[in-house]
């Protein structure tokens, strides 16, 4: 069987190779020579690229096999998540790769404006010594403003608390505990602005932080201000920059980040008080490293067929290891409740009983609708854009949880109805030390069943001879039995059997049986199972 192909698009560390290991076929393009790349991409199933390469739909759609696109670092500008997720592919990245190179790089700025280190160093390359040009000031006993204390913000916050510094912050996302854990005062922005020393910024850019500290900000700031953006280009308004520079209501400012790399406003840029670097927040050799390494194990998770924690097109958040192997059961219940259900679906609800309820289970949920439409549709269904199936089609899902569950330590139900009105149901649990897979109910039916890749269901009035007429059906055809077993509402009424066949019956011995039984209701449940 072919090695799965992973294809590198950009110059990455030896340690991602590494990382991947010897179960795929690397192979290496460049990811800017747009023709070798969508060549390249016809026999990939997964794609490692930084941020030169623009995934984008055109790449996607000529990607068929693949699978899964990684980002070696933490933004993703260059790749089209849409469309990624329209096709099933996972789209990876490394968010927390760089969040130490970030914070030092910003901290860095911040000396460095305090002291006037760039113009320094370059006044005495030059041959000059102006020590009194380039008093600075100290960081000691002034006060910080970090708006935004997510990872990068934290890091900062607690790296500059021994600086002897006031910590104040803006995040509205923030609570006033964990705030006081960080030794942090949580400020509105324009408190912040009228207090603050020095401002940091560590936040992302979306619709309403793009120009969030702008003329207004700075117009009631100290004149004294030093302002560091590292995180985003556009957090802090450029024009609006560049106008408190030139009037001296600020003392400086640095920024890492443009809102287009390379910077195109001159003026900008030769503003004496401004410091400048090159987007460096994640060139540091252990960021890079860390980036590779991370999406390398990325990619092994989802060629694997499984949920990816880092994937920024999957909600279904870190999977704790307890509610890992639950995830392929419930794609096989999901399997197991399309083959029952006898028309359009339009809703489904995943219910999870047991000590199981006390965990984060919506990947669950998301396996159920991978395995609801993996074997009826002839798209490519994944984690990715099974939901967005179910959108389209109308069906309404919900994730229910019950701590109680009565025979189980675990039990997973899934429970639905199809537009005609009728409903089904199929549960599942895991048993033993060897995690077996078993279906422990069908249709409000009790059995206990190993899962197999071929099961037929069917129910039928209960009476003597029954087994005997479809045992010697499927031997006729030499169909093997490999299990069975049957349950019953009441003797004399509707009992359900459940056999497992060692390979897929023929569509006319089922007919067959199904005539010779008078089966009310008669089902082969194949499944798409490794």
């Amino acid at each position: 069987m072919p090695q799965p192909v992973v294809l590198i698009a950009e110059e990455l560390s030896p340690a991602t190779v590494e990382a991947l290991g010897p179960d795929f076929d690397v192979r290496h393009v460049d990811g800017t020579d747009r023709p070798a790349l969508l060549a390249a991409l016809a026999d990939a199933d997964a794609l490692l690229v930084r941020s030169a390469t623009q995934v984008d739909a055109e790449a996607v759609a000529a990607g068929r096999r693949l699978q899964v696109v990684a980002r070696a670092g933490v933004g993703l500008d260059n790749v089209d998540i849409p469309a990624a997720t329209k096709a099933g592919v996972m789209v990876v990245n490394a968010p927390t790769s760089n969040v130490v190179s970030a914070a030092e790089l910003a901290i860095g700025h911040l000396l460095a404006l305090a002291r006037h280190i760039p113009d320094a160093h370059a006044s005495l390359k030059a041959g000059e010594w102006k020590r009194s040009a380039f008093t600075g000031v100290e960081l000691y006993d002034k006060v910080v403003g970090i708006v935004g204390l997510g990872r990068i913000g934290t890091l900062v916050a607690q790296r500059l608390a021994p600086f002897g510094v006031t910590l104040v912050a803006y995040d509205p996302y923030v609570t006033p505990t964990r705030a006081q854990q960080l030794g942090v005062a949580l400020l509105p922005l324009d408190e912040l602005m009228r207090q603050a020393d020095f401002v940091t910024v560590h936040i992302p850019r979306t619709p309403e932080t793009t120009g969030l500290i702008g003329d207004p900000e700075f117009a009631v700031a100290k004149p004294g201000l030093r302002i560091v953006n590292a995180s985003r280009g556009g957090i802090v308004d450029e024009a609006a920059l560049s106008r408190a520079l030139s009037a001296g209501l600020i003392a400086g400012a640095a920024l890492d980040v443009f809102v287009q790399e390379p910077p195109r406003d001159p003026a900008l840029i030769a503003q004496p008080n401004l410091q400048v670097t090159p987007h460096l927040g994640a060139s540091t050799d252990e960021a890079q490293e860390k980036a590779g390494v991370a999406v390398a194990r990325s990619v092994r998770l989802a060629l694997g067929g499984e949920l990816v924690p880092d994937a920024v097109n999957v909600a279904g958040g870190v999977i704790d290891p307890y509610v890992r192997p639950g995830i392929p059961l419930v794609e096989k219940l999901g399997q197991v409740f399309a083959a029952l259900a006898d028309g359009p679906i339009a809703s489904l609800d995943v219910e999870v009983h047991g000590e199981l309820s006390g965990y984060d289970v919506s990947a669950l949920k998301l396996a159920a609708l991978k395995g609801l439409f993996v074997r009826t549709l002839t798209e490519n269904v994944s984690y990715v854009n099974a939901p967005l199936f179910a959108e389209e089609r109308g069906i309404q899902v919900r994730l229910i949880t019950e701590a109680a569950s009565a025979d189980y330590r675990n039990v997973i139900t899934l429970k639905g109805a199809t537009t005609s009105g009728s409903t089904h149901s199929v549960s599942g649990t895991l048993t033993g030390p060897k995690q077996i897979e078993k279906i422990t109910e069908i249709d409000g039916y009790d059995v206990e069943v190993p899962i197999a890749r071929h099961h037929v269901v069917f129910s039928y009035t209960d009476r003597p001879g029954i087994v005997a007429q479809y045992g010697a059906a499927l031997g006729e055809a030499g169909v093997n039995i490999a299990g069975m077993q049957i349950a019953r509402d009441v003797e004399g009424g509707t009992a359900l059997s459940v056999l497992t066949i060692d390979s897929e019956a023929p569509q006319e011995v089922l007919d067959d049986v199904r005539q010779r039984i008078d089966a009310v209701r008669f089902t082969a449940v194949d499944l798409d199972v490794e």
